[in-house]
């Protein structure tokens, strides 16, 4: 009897294909309510899940002792209690690499389009109300020359700093640690968080989510960025305090920020949806279908790698 795989959300063809041979359950398009995922991962020697599912002990005990590993389709894993999953014996893999580029042309698109406020002239067009052009009409900051804060220096981030430079814009960034290559490379300059903020005129954030990253980005450093300053944000939601942002943005304390997640996806902050300043994306940093496409065969990749006794390629837990 081949071994039972639980796939949470239907994932490109790409993926389905290598897991042909097992037997396969799919949840389907949308996001499965808890009890369905508890009932449907009894038995599964391997779960390929999304950022979407709260892969915890329960979940973990409720597939069995059978279970080997957590395919994770995402480079971030704060979904995943990977403790838990280790204390199990359960592997647990993501899709790291496959999907920075993408993900970086999502955050500057987010950074022009908030800066040159976009969604404001899309929605003026859309409502039959733009009467003609005007010398004040829907101004903003220009990009071009100006200086890019990157919280978060790793593969996106350097990938943001690539695009930022081809706009003639200076790089800072904030890191646990020197990147001495990188700031060769991209010519960036690792400084303070607090500094960083205080200089950059655009924030990008690029930092997993963890115990220290969680609401990062809160009032007081708010009141530090210039009044000018446009912050984007398409790590994860929790980095940023939604509710500080939504003050900061109405009170104009900064220019206009732009957003691909949120802090309880798909949740937004009611104020937020009230303003103008804002720019709000559905989560789809990864989402050209060539980046789809890599991390689901990626995903399975790593699932089958663990089936078959090998070493997947991307384990998160040593």
């Amino acid at each position: 009897m081949s071994a039972k795989v639980l796939v949470t959300r239907e994932i490109p063809a790409a993926g389905m294909t290598l897991l042909e041979g097992y037997d396969v359950a799919v949840l389907g398009e949308g996001v499965p309510g808890r009890e369905e995922l508890l009932e449907a991962a009894s038995g599964a020697a391997a779960i390929l899940s999304t950022l979407t599912e709260t892969v915890d002990a329960e979940l973990l005990d409720a597939a069995g002792s059978g279970l080997k590993v957590v395919a994770n389709l995402a480079v971030g894993y704060d979904n995943v209690d990977v403790e838990a999953a280790t204390e199990r014996g359960v592997v647990v893999t993501n899709t790291p690499g496959v999907l920075d580029e993408t993900t970086a042309d999502t955050a500057f698109m987010l950074l022009l389009a908030a800066a040159r406020r976009l969604g404001e002239g899309e929605r003026l067009v859309r409502s039959g109300e733009w009467e003609a052009w005007g010398p004040k009409q829907l101004t903003g900051p220009d990009v071009y020359g100006k200086r890019l804060g990157i919280v978060g220096f790793g593969r996106i981030g350097q990938a943001v700093a690539r695009r930022a430079r081809g706009f003639g814009m200076s790089v800072l960034y904030h890191a646990r640690s020197r990147k001495p290559e990188a700031e060769r490379e991209l010519d960036a300059r690792r400084m303070s968080l607090d500094d960083l903020l205080r200089e950059s005129d655009f924030v990008s954030l690029h930092t997993p989510l963890t115990s220290e990253t969680e609401g990062l980005i809160g009032a007081r450093e708010f009141g530090l960025m210039k009044r000018e300053a446009v912050l984007v944000n398409t790590a994860r939601g929790p980095v940023v305090d939604e509710a500080a942002l939504a003050e900061a943005l109405a009170s104009g304390e900064i220019f206009a920020a732009g957003l691909d997640v949120y802090e309880r996806e798909p949740e937004v902050h009611p104020k937020l949806l009230e303003l103008e300043n804002v720019v709000l994306a559905p989560h789809i940093g990864s989402a050209s279908i060539e980046t789809r496409d890599r991390m689901a065969r990626l995903a399975a990749e790593n699932l089958v790698a663990v089936l078959e006794g090998r070493e997947p390629p991307n384990r998160v837990n040593r």
